[in-house]
């Protein structure tokens, strides 16, 4: 979707999906960490056509292009349309080590807490040695 209005940064970066939400793409400006020619930016900056972005989130690093302007949030596949990724080869990797280390909550398998059955096994092993 075109859209020849003003529209505001923080918008854009949320609409996009950089951010998952507005409020902390709001942040992310007034934080210092989206600059457009290595100066910080306001979320209230009107998007342009042929902008580029350095961006940090979290755990990530972008440098984008802002191809076109996108003033609602749409699902990812549309989304990446509207700019072109920039980001240098070595913060790609550093992004996908990042990626792969990732915590999803569960425990690592064979590490920390025995299983059932070598619970069963330590519990033997204690009772044949306090028997003795």
């Amino acid at each position: 979707m075109q859209n020849t209005e003003k529209l505001r940064l923080d918008k854009y970066l949320w609409a996009i999906r950089i951010f998952k939400t507005r409020s902390q793409a709001a942040t992310a400006c007034d934080g210092g960490r989206v600059k457009m020619n290595g100066n910080n930016v306001k979320a209230a900056r009107a998007v342009g056509i042929g902008d580029k972005y350095e961006i940090r989130a979290e755990s990530r690093k972008w440098v984008i292009e802002v191809v076109s302007l996108l003033a609602n949030r749409v699902q990812y596949s549309e989304a990446i349309k509207h700019y072109v990724d920039l980001t240098p080869e070595e913060d790609q990797q550093m992004n996908q080590r990042i990626a792969a280390s990732f915590h999803t909550g569960k425990r690592p398998s064979k590490i920390g807490r025995p299983t059932k059955k070598e619970r069963r096994d330590l519990d033997g092993f204690m009772t044949t040695d306090d028997e003795e």
